[in-house]
């Protein structure tokens, strides 16, 4: 996908909202570097209130815990952009909501912040539908705070699009 073209966003937008309509799912979403922007994109949408639950801009540390109930532990082991904690963010949402299916980003957007183990561009994702385990991938991408924070909102879309069109399989 064009990652840079509104329209092929809006399209994929259109899909996972088919998606979740078809499967009776709600969707929360708990962001941190986007700050919004996935709910943002997403609401954008007509008829969105069919599907999309809420959303939670968890920008701060404290925010992911006490909204979110990220561990502490696992913040200053891992950190805020990690896969463990994306996957706490997605676990928190669910329960914090009436959700079925859940999306978390936690990353550095620059231009300051990053670090040799983690530089700038570093963005972590979590998936997790209602009672299954989550999914959780780190990504790089290149470019200012925007075009960091835009690839971001993609990759997510795009992967929640996957995750949807999966066959389901019962537990």
């Amino acid at each position: 996908m064009d990652i840079t073209s509104a329209q092929a966003v809006e399209e994929l937008t259109g899909v996972c909202a088919g998606r979740l309509r078809q499967q009776g799912y709600r969707l929360v979403v708990a962001e941190s570097c986007t700050g919004g922007w996935l709910a943002k994109i997403l609401t954008d949408l007509p008829g969105s209130s069919d599907w999309f639950d809420r959303g939670f801009v968890t920008y701060s540390n404290q925010s992911k815990q006490t909204m979110l109930g990220v561990s502490s532990t696992t913040l200053q082991q891992s950190g805020a952009v990690s896969e463990a904690c994306v996957l706490e963010m997605t676990q928190g949402a669910l329960t914090e909501s009436g959700a079925d299916v859940a999306v978390a980003i936690s990353g550095i957007a620059g231009p300051g912040g990053g670090s040799k183990e983690k530089p700038v561009g570093t963005v972590c994702f979590a998936w997790q539908v209602k009672d299954n385990e989550g999914m959780a991938q780190r990504h790089f991408f290149n470019g200012d705070r925007n075009q960091v924070r835009w690839q971001a909102v993609v990759c997510a879309l795009q992967q929640l699009e996957g995750i949807l069109s999966a066959p389901r399989t019962s537990n």
